[in-house]
């Protein structure tokens, strides 16, 4: 292909030649998803035909699917949140070693104090280590399948999302139990 030659990319991906040198075009297709020969636009929409979740196979196409979409979706952001606090709670459970270490420094008019610090322990190679490591898993996995879920930009997903945080927050964090250590002078 001449030099002078440049490339001007079609809506199906394909290049063909153009003689303007100072033609710069970008494949428009990627800058959304197409769907039937058309794009999906990147701004929150207001839907239930059509609308692609997740994978190739599930596709949202009545009110009936989408209201059973919404309440799966926000029921999965629901345990995501429960998943977080049950996650700190057990490895508040699973700490295996508390030493106390005390180590002198200086007070006031050349006196000696003693300061007292908590180091808490857990072993790498043991079960709740294991366990929190698949829980981890999960959590990771399940958060970006709901980011991938609000991407759709599709009104009622991104709803489902938010609602169902909000509400997992709301009933599973309220008991969240913050440990002040009165010995503790450095927050």
């Amino acid at each position: 292909m001449p030099h002078s030659q440049h490339m001007d990319h079609k809506m199906n991906g394909s290049a063909t030649p153009t003689p303007d040198p100072h033609a710069h075009h970008h494949t428009t297709a990627s800058l959304g998803h197409m769907h039937d020969g058309g794009m999906m636009d990147m701004t929150f929409y207001f839907g239930y035909k059509k609308v692609h979740l997740l994978f190739s196979g599930l596709v949202i196409n009545s009110a009936r699917e989408m209201a059973g979409a919404f309440v799966a979706i926000f029921l999965l952001a629901m345990f995501y949140e429960g998943l977080k606090i049950a996650r700190e709670n057990l490895l508040r459970k699973s700490q295996v070693s508390i030493r106390y270490n005390s180590m002198p420094v200086p007070g006031p008019n050349g006196t000696v104090l003693m300061e007292t610090h908590k180091t808490v322990g857990q072993q790498m190679v043991s079960f709740p280590h294991l366990f929190q490591t698949v829980l981890h898993i999960v959590q990771v996995v399940v958060s970006y399948f709901l980011m991938l879920i609000f991407m759709t930009y599709n009104g009622y997903l991104c709803i489902a999302v938010a609602a169902g945080a909000g509400t997992g927050y709301f009933l599973f964090s309220w008991k969240k139990a913050v440990v002040v250590d009165i010995t503790e002078h450095c927050h």
